[in-house]
């Protein structure tokens, strides 16, 4: 009964208009709790790709896909980690709980191939999206596709991937355009399966995303009036004005205990 009902409270974020299992909740953190997060990202830490610069909390993955032990930070844990619980996100996962989160800096103009996050994490991906807003494009996976993985074990290459040695589901059926999605700042975007197997996701490297309207937008019923509003009065166009900052969390499948060993207790 308490499982029935806690699938029904996640089935009012759901997505309608996109593959199924995927979900999006708007102000899933307050605009203060998203000032903290900006403002507790390591500055020293970044590490700078050709197009974005991205973090690896608590650390970068080895060749093999294992992640060192290591707690995430209590400025990452509190609130986002809680609300997780809170929702059962992860709750199924290996560890029961993300253990990794990977921050990418968007510029305007800045985006990223379609890619597939893979098996090396459990099959359940959460961004939570701060300071600006930009359109994620959702496309099927096909036989001839041949993504890249997000592979934080080797960020300088990212077209880099690992054998999985998982059987995919079978994708959706082909779609001539991606399904688009429009992530607000403070926004949780949810992904588990079957889409985190059949659907590739990337963002388009534009200063702004056009066309923007309740025919090309899935999720464009759970955005705020305030953003429709603004949306429509901008020609049906998102500017992209200002640096977007998402925390992507996950379960890394293969964690290593050595990382509590060499590392010690880790500062929060």
């Amino acid at each position: 009964m308490q499982e029935e009902k806690e699938k029904n409270e996640m089935e009012q974020y759901r997505i309608a208009d996109a593959p199924a299992s995927i979900y999006y909740i708007p102000n899933f953190i307050t605009p203060e709790e998203e000032r903290h997060l900006l403002e507790s990202i390591p500055p020293n830490k970044w590490i700078s790709l050709s197009h974005r610069r991205l973090q690896a909390i608590p650390s970068r993955l080895s060749n093999t896909n294992t992640l060192l032990a290591s707690p995430l930070p209590n400025w990452l844990a509190h609130p986002i980690t809680d609300r997780f619980k809170d929702l059962k996100i992860f709750s199924d996962s290996p560890h029961g709980g993300a253990n990794h989160c990977l921050i990418n800096e968007y510029h305007p103009g800045q985006g990223i191939m379609p890619h597939e996050d893979g098996a090396a994490y459990h099959p359940v991906v959460a961004t939570v999206s701060l300071n600006g807003s930009l359109v994620l494009e959702i496309t099927p996976k096909t036989a001839s596709s041949s993504p890249a993985e997000d592979q934080t074990s080797s960020p300088e290459d990212p077209t880099s991937s690992s054998p999985t040695g998982e059987k995919t589901p079978n994708p959706p059926p082909p779609r001539k355009t991606p399904w688009r999605i429009l992530q607000e700042p403070r926004s949780l975007l949810l992904t588990t399966e079957p889409a985190y197997s059949t659907t590739l996701h990337g963002i388009p490297s534009v200063h702004a995303d056009t066309e923007l309207t309740s025919s090309t937008v899935a999720n464009w019923d759970q955005l705020s009036s305030s953003t429709r509003e603004k949306i429509a009065a901008d020609g049906d166009r998102n500017e992209r004005a200002t640096t977007r900052i998402s925390l992507t969390f996950r379960d890394v499948r293969k964690v290593s205990s050595l990382g509590m060993k060499v590392f010690g207790k880790v500062r929060t």
